[in-house]
């Protein structure tokens, strides 16, 4: 259509140099190593302290999602004073603090507080700078984590490709051949199982129908 009157001349602005705009994320197999390798050194530089704080349980909010449990931001004021645990000791030793959270009920309550009971009931510390204090582990259980004598198992880095006896220790990766055996066909038998299930009903009034008929031609 030709432009007619005293208009704008078309001027579309088609070259915008895209190339350096475009970000391109060819390094994430390498960034994925990486932060493995991150995560490894973590584990084997804070051990055998554990990585992760320990968090209570709680259940999700409305009516939709109440009946979900997950981990929540940290344990009540409460919980620790039921578990004997000072609130300013407790974040030393690995767990998680919320003053914030109230509890609702008597069973979270419970729950929480078990879990802190058996936490510490196999918690390990260590004295500090050599001078035992109130509170620290006996000295049986720490010659035991020392010698590795059944609570904490002596460990090694593993990467692919490199000499596994020139690594500082970590954790022994599970091989493919350590793993369990499960049953053969597993998927094929659920699948089966699934659909016997589903069309049970069906199939009971094809066999009426088909016994029906039967009885009828008999007479």
């Amino acid at each position: 259509m030709a432009i007619k009157h005293n208009q704008q001349i078309p001027n579309n602005h088609f070259r915008k140099d895209w190339q350096r705009r475009v970000r391109c994320h060819f390094d994430q197999p390498g960034r994925k190593l990486r932060r493995r390798r991150a995560r490894l050194a973590k584990v084997a530089k804070v051990a055998p302290r554990p990585v992760d704080k320990l968090r209570p349980v709680v259940r999700c909010p409305t009516l939709k999602y109440n009946r979900r449990v997950r981990a929540g931001r940290g344990f009540t004021l409460e919980e620790l004073k039921e578990a004997g645990i000072p609130k300013k000791f407790a974040p030393t030793i690995g767990i998680a603090v919320d003053h914030r959270r109230r509890n609702l009920s008597v069973e979270s309550l419970t729950v929480n507080v078990d879990r802190l009971k058996s936490y510490k009931a196999r918690l390990i510390i260590f004295p500090q700078h050599g001078k035992r204090r109130s509170g620290d582990s006996s000295a049986e259980d720490l010659k035991a984590v020392q010698t590795g004598g059944g609570l904490v198992r002596k460990t090694r880095h593993v990467f692919r490709g490199e000499n596994p006896t020139t690594k500082s220790a970590a954790f022994d990766e599970v091989k493919r051949s350590e793993l369990g055996t499960g049953d053969e066909n597993a998927y094929k038998r659920l699948r089966t199982a699934r659909s016997d299930a589903r069309l049970v009903g069906v199939r009971d009034k094809r066999a009426k129908a088909k016994a029906d008929e039967a009885a009828a031609t008999k007479k």
